[in-house]
């Protein structure tokens, strides 16, 4: 063996080290607090530590009538002036009847006040000025925290959408509103309390279930693992059953037509056809006539036919295919770890998971605070233009657009570095798809490397090289990571334009026009189907890879080709695999969910006094079963890989012996029988 696709290799090396690099970047200018913490109209953090706001941690909206929905006051900017607070207002109250009351109540001038900016003192001020100016709030109303924002503390009396027991309240410029006007912002908020507090409920069961979770996931792996071994005694029982229930379920239903289309004889209207009553809403009316159970007759005819025919013409390559998956089995029980090797796989991929999510985080909040002019005047000429706060009252902004403050609006920056985050953003995503793919096409090529060891060893097991897996994993990334790495490169390409598109999509679905969606469709579909091709094409090389050394390009090749010369077997094995992996993935996690659903509804007398009390049992039920999915998928995963490998050793088998004592065969005698003499004899020149 010798090292193969170095240029590859090379320019990988160098991607990951200047992935490391725009990570640093990154996190030298990002700063998380700024996705953590809520800024106000200031560009402060509230509740950041050794500032002014240290004790003031939620976010307080001045008029919170100015912002559309909730989306907007979370991730985007409300135009209204936002400061930081101790805690939420639980009163209504308008600055005009605070200010007209602040002599003989003061207690209500100095609580009114927390909610003004800071340092406002000045009751005596005008009240058109100091709404002009934003100083304080028109009104406050009963609000809650809720992700570290003040939101109207809405509730349903009756039916009828009340704040604080109330259904109107002054909005402090003389007029008397309704609680709907906020309807938009309550539905909103209302279900997202509703989740929190279902989140809750959720977190408790899963902090009382987590242990009895654990162990249903070791039954599914103990079920999982029970299930590859009896596939060396049951493949072909489970497929041929399978297929005959489907003959016979066909045949039963030829029959139930013959008999619905006998029985409507001589029955009024039923001799009409379809094209005489039309379209009709309600289709019970064409099971009335007796030509459609004549055309379901025969199309269950046409297709009880073509099955029967393909068993009788394909019964050879059928008994193959089972052999192969009875082999892969064998060849899982000589090699074990290898139904491991799922883990380092999930780890990798954890790790770039990890890293993309943390860099993207620092990328997004690596600005610097930018301020925007605000205006209550619509027509203002200066609205949403870039302002310096320390000299904008010095501008004539405030002369020509009364009213108008210069507030912070986002993070972001005018230096060559902050105008290039979206590509850097862009950069990030390819990088972790190509690190992802890589990882992917590590454990194939690991796996295929120790699957091909076993079948071509002369004496099985006593051929098998030592430690098959390790062995295979330090031939993949000593000789072939550059050939790994082009594969995963070709694919992640290909994904990023997939995600591209996407994105196109979604941002272009309001204006676009009939022949633009059609071109995105139709690009969307090609380069899924090219996704799938790229994705059989690099599977196969990579077992080619781990078995001959040979570079990408000439291992996807040659795999190619040995495949297009098998067709029919590739075929047949592989829905043959597809249906006995997808019959087990059931009845792993569905043999393990019935388990768990008995016990964690008490239903199981023995474990009665076990099983813990919960707000919703379906909470671990449904950890259980998706979870017991998985892990079986993990495991047939390695099946999958396992019987795709020894499918192409056989493959090449064939072609390259012949049987004889000179070129005797690889494979197991259960395969030889199986190909019979004919196919064994010697190839003539």
């Amino acid at each position: 063996r010798h090292c193969t696709d170095v240029i590859c290799c090379v320019i990988f090396i160098v991607v990951i080290l200047g992935y490391i690099a725009l990570g640093i970047v990154a996190w030298v200018h990002g700063d998380p607090r700024k996705v953590i913490y809520p800024t106000d109209s200031y560009g402060q953090f509230c509740g950041q530590k050794d500032t002014l706001n240290e004790n003031k941690t939620i976010l307080f909206y001045f008029n919170i009538l100015k912002c559309a929905s909730p989306v907007v006051l979370i991730n985007l900017q409300c135009p209204t002036t936002q400061l930081c607070v101790s805690k939420c207002p639980d009163r209504f109250a308008t600055y005009i009847d605070v200010q007209a009351s602040y002599r003989y109540k003061p207690d209500q001038w100095n609580y009114f006040r927390q909610f003004c900016k800071p340092g406002f003192n000045n009751p005596r001020k005008s009240v058109a000025q100091v709404l002009r100016d934003e100083d304080c709030p028109s009104m406050i109303i009963p609000s809650r925290p809720f992700l570290k924002r003040c939101f109207p503390d809405f509730s349903t009396k009756n039916g009828v959408l009340t704040v604080a027991n109330q259904t109107t309240f002054k909005d402090g410029r003389g007029k008397t509103r309704n609680v709907t006007d906020l309807r938009e912002a309550a539905n909103g908020i209302n279900n997202v309390l509703d989740a929190r507090s279902v989140g809750m409920k959720i977190f408790e069961d899963y902090a009382i279930s987590w242990y009895w979770i654990l162990i249903g996931l070791f039954i599914a792996m103990i079920v999982s693992l029970l299930f590859l071994v009896l596939l060396r005694f049951t493949a072909g029982v489970l497929f041929w059953i399978f297929i005959f229930g489907v003959i016979g379920i066909i045949g039963y239903g030829i029959w139930h037509c013959y008999w619905e289309y006998d029985h409507l004889k001589g029955i009024p209207g039923s001799d009409l056809t379809v094209y005489d009553i039309g379209f009709q809403t309600d289709f019970r009316v064409y099971l009335q006539l007796r030509q459609t159970w004549l055309a379901f007759m025969i199309i269950l005819c046409v297709v009880e036919v073509i099955i029967i025919l393909m068993l009788i013409f394909l019964r050879n390559r059928i008994r193959i295919a089972i052999a192969l998956l009875k082999e892969g089995s064998r060849a899982i029980g000589y090699i074990m770890s290898t139904l491991f090797y799922p883990i380092v796989t999930f780890i990798l991929i954890a790790i770039c998971i990890s890293y993309w999510a943390v860099t993207a985080v620092f990328l997004a909040t690596s600005g610097e605070p930018v301020y925007k002019v605000m205006a209550n005047q619509t027509l203002c000429k200066y609205a949403n233009m870039t302002c310096d706060p320390e000299t904008f009252n010095t501008t004539n902004v405030t002369k020509l657009c009364p009213g108008a403050q210069c507030t912070f609006a986002f993070y972001g920056g005018e230096s060559l570095y902050h105008k290039y985050i979206f590509i850097f953003q862009l950069a990030n995503a390819f990088v972790f798809l190509w690190l992802v793919n890589f990882a992917i096409a590590l454990g194939q090529c690991t796996l295929a490397g120790a699957f091909a060891s076993y079948y071509w060893a002369s004496r099985k097991p006593a051929d098998i090289p030592l430690w098959p897996l390790f062995s295979s994993f330090g031939r993949a990334i000593r000789y072939h990571t550059g050939s790994l790495a082009f594969g995963a490169l070709i694919l992640a390409i290909v994904q990023l334009i997939r995600v591209i598109l996407e994105y196109l999509d979604h941002k272009l679905k309001g204006t676009q026009n009939s022949f633009t969606r059609f071109l995105l469709c139709c690009l969307k579909c090609c380069f899924w189907c090219l996704e799938k091709f790229l994705k059989f094409i690099n599977r196969n090389a990579y077992i080619m890879i781990a078995i001959y050394g040979k570079n990408f390009c000439t291992s996807a090749k040659e795999a190619f080709f040995l495949l297009m010369r098998n067709v029919v077997r590739v075929a047949v094995l592989d829905k043959v695999t597809d249906f006995l992996l997808f019959l087990g993935k059931i009845l792993v996690a569905g043999g393990v969910g019935v388990l768990a659903f008995f016990f964690f509804t008490q239903r199981i007398p023995i474990f009665a006094q076990e099983a813990p009390t919960l707000n919703y049992y379906w909470v671990p039920l449904l950890t259980v079963i998706i979870g017991s999915y998985l892990v079986a998928h993990g495991f047939f995963s390695v099946y999958a890989m396992c019987v795709d490998t020894l499918f192409l050793c056989f493959c090449e088998d064939l072609e390259r012996n012949d049987g004889s004592t000179a070129k005797p065969y690889f494979m197991s005698a259960s395969l030889h029988r199986i190909l019979g003499k004919k196919e064994l004899s010697p190839k003539k020149a």
